[in-house]
């Protein structure tokens, strides 16, 4: 059977066969040791320097010594293709092993700038003098990259760049200022962005010791202390003309689109350390005794463990469905004859909503995790002597990293429109046909097809509707001016973050049914349908502050109307099931799902 594969954004007009998503639960038997192998790498050789990683400027050669050994197992180089010395893996492995990376922390951070941001505008726009030069040293860790993009003046606002570039001969003359920029104290090739001529924005390589390049001293942060954070400086920088990184003035094509990879592979990293996190949770809340038990026995932090683990569910099950979503049409272009490396970058962009949606919901749901670690810790959570401090901290910059949350909140919604506008997406229809629906009266007496999962799924189809009611309606009211309007924006996007997860949820625990029975997915089942619970609730709020924003009236009374009706689901008693899922998680003493 033909597997069915959804448009980037076509989530909120269509609906998801649970057979045609990837979960977890069916990683193949490579996956597996590529996950167990990261694991043990992590776990024996990073984890148990945390502290000398930390103290960077006592250890700056510590992070890069880890990464040249990553490399020796593939780490570095898994997603090159072979051609260049990489393993080649697909999209789903590439997945698997960011999650194990991800539980890292400082380490982490290292990796992904190198293997991101650092490695991929080569692999996409280099040409293949500069593919063979640099690609395989990258992936064998003998070249450590950075990418430098951010400026004093420039940080969302990436095109307002000042550095520039000059064609003087048969070089290119550098000068400018970056900030920020994540493996500089190490790096041997930066990608930087600079405007040639003050004018067209555009890439470059610059080797380090490049006469002219310079460091500022290592940032002193408030979390990822263990990763080299410096300024980069260029003073009559000169370059071979061939360094130059795709076209003149086709910048924003790399910095934008590679992004879109950055933000999948965070989500898919903070997911590995929400899962960490909670393992050091669970198990400080079963040694730690207060009034003659442990604490894990109370139910206020029992409350605190399960949500933490339905949070961590939801997140993974989104991102294993996107990893998928992304393989399917790599597969797909790559047998229409496009080349591997084009095939990865185009089917990034198509889905590049979805990935600015797992960027937000990833970053979000570990700061929820930490932030409650800390709190089960109590006293001892804010002392730097346990896990958790740490964990704290190093979370807290996935929400600016990557385009802030709330770029990417407005660029989720934004991208929907565009899509809307230029015909690739059938948003207007619907959201008209759900205007003549609010005018009928709504069907009090239906009942369910006996399928296990009915309700949820016509709370979800119904969840969507309340989405395309509040963005058409918006969108009616404020025309082109709608993207000034962010505050609205920013709720429709909540919404629609809602809506993903908890499908995403939903067609996990229906396919895992499918693998496993009912007798053993049980909790999945209650995990999902306690976030849907939850998350209908927090679509409603959404809605109505977006709503009252720019209706009045008789107008504003339908459609609030409207908004309960397409959130409406029967009461859950999520605190009997956050018990049950709480007693697993004590039971194994850390993450069992």
């Amino acid at each position: 059977m033909k597997k069915e594969m959804l448009k980037g954004g076509e989530f909120l007009i269509a609906e998801q066969d649970a057979q045609s998503v990837f979960i977890p639960e069916e990683l193949n038997e490579e996956q597996i040791m590529f996950r167990d192998m990261t694991r043990d790498f992590i776990d024996k050789k990073v984890s148990p320097l945390r502290a000398k990683i930390d103290k960077q400027l006592e250890n700056p050669d510590l992070i890069p010594q880890l990464m040249e050994e990553a490399a020796q197992l593939g780490l570095l180089g898994a997603g090159l293709p072979e051609e260049f010395g990489g393993m080649g893996v697909d999209f789903n492995t590439a997945t698997v092993l960011s999650e194990e990376l991800g539980k890292s922390q400082s380490f982490s951070v290292a990796v992904a700038a190198h293997t991101g941001i650092g490695t991929l505008p080569i692999l996409y726009f280099g040409t293949e003098e500069q593919k063979k030069k640099y690609l395989p040293g990258l992936g064998n860790g003998s070249i450590k990259a950075a990418y430098c993009l951010t400026e004093p003046d420039s940080g969302s606002d990436a095109l307002a760049a000042k550095t520039k570039a000059v064609l003087d001969g048969d070089e290119w003359v550098l000068n400018g200022q970056k900030m920020w920029i994540t493996n500089a104290g190490f790096a041997d090739l930066f990608t930087v962005f600079a405007k040639v001529d003050g004018e067209h924005f555009t890439g470059f390589l610059v080797e380090a010791g490049t006469p002219g390049l310079s460091m500022g001293d290592e940032e002193v942060k408030l979390g990822i202390k263990g990763s080299s954070t410096r300024q980069v400086f260029f003073e009559d920088v000169r370059i071979p003309k061939d360094n130059l990184l795709g076209e003149i003035g086709k910048g924003h094509k790399i910095a934008f689109n590679v992004l879109n990879i950055g933000r999948y592979k965070l989500c898919a990293m903070v997911m590995g350390g929400s899962k960490k996190t909670i393992d050091v949770a669970v198990n400080y809340a079963n040694e730690r005794k207060q009034f003659g038990q442990a604490i894990s026995g109370f139910g206020a932090i029992q409350h605190k463990i399960a949500e933490m683990a339905i949070r961590s569910y939801v997140c993974e099950s989104a991102t294993y469905r996107v990893s998928d979503m992304i393989k399917d049409k790599i597969d797909a272009l790559i047998a229409e004859g496009v080349d591997k490396s084009q095939a990865k970058l185009k089917a990034a962009e198509e889905y590049n909503i979805e990935c600015a949606i797992l960027k937000i919901l990833g970053s979000e749901v570990l700061d929820y995790v930490v932030d409650e670690a800390v709190q089960i810790f109590g006293g001892t959570g804010y002392s730097e002597e346990y896990p958790v401090a740490s964990m704290y901290r190093d979370s807290r910059i996935n929400r600016i990293f990557e385009g802030t949350n709330e770029i990417n909140r407005m660029l989720a919604v934004g991208q929907v429109l565009k899509k809307a506008m230029k015909g690739e997406l059938d948003i207007m229809g619907p959201a008209m046909k759900i205007q003549d629906e609010l005018m009928e009266i709504p069907d009090f007496g239906e009942e369910s097809d006996g399928t296990e999962f009915y309700w949820e799924h016509k709370a979800i189809r119904q969840a969507k509707k309340a989405i395309l009611m509040a963005a058409g309606a918006a969108a009616q009211k404020f025309m082109m001016e709608l993207e000034k309007q962010q505050e609205i924006l920013m709720n429709i996007a909540d919404m629609a973050i809602e809506v993903f997860a908890a499908e995403s949820a939903l067609l996990r625990t229906e396919k895992l049914i499918e693998l496993k029975g009912s007798d053993q997915s049980e909790l999945q089942i209650k995990m999902c349908r306690a976030f849907l619970a939850d998350a209908l609730e927090r679509i409603h709020l959404s809605g109505k502050h977006a709503l009252a924003a720019f209706a009045e009236g008789d107008e504003l009374r339908m459609m609030l109307l409207g908004m309960r009706r397409f959130t409406k689901y029967d009461p859950v008693n999520t605190i009997g099931i956050r018990k049950e899922v709480a007693r697993a998680l004590i039971d194994a003493n850390g993450y069992c799902f």
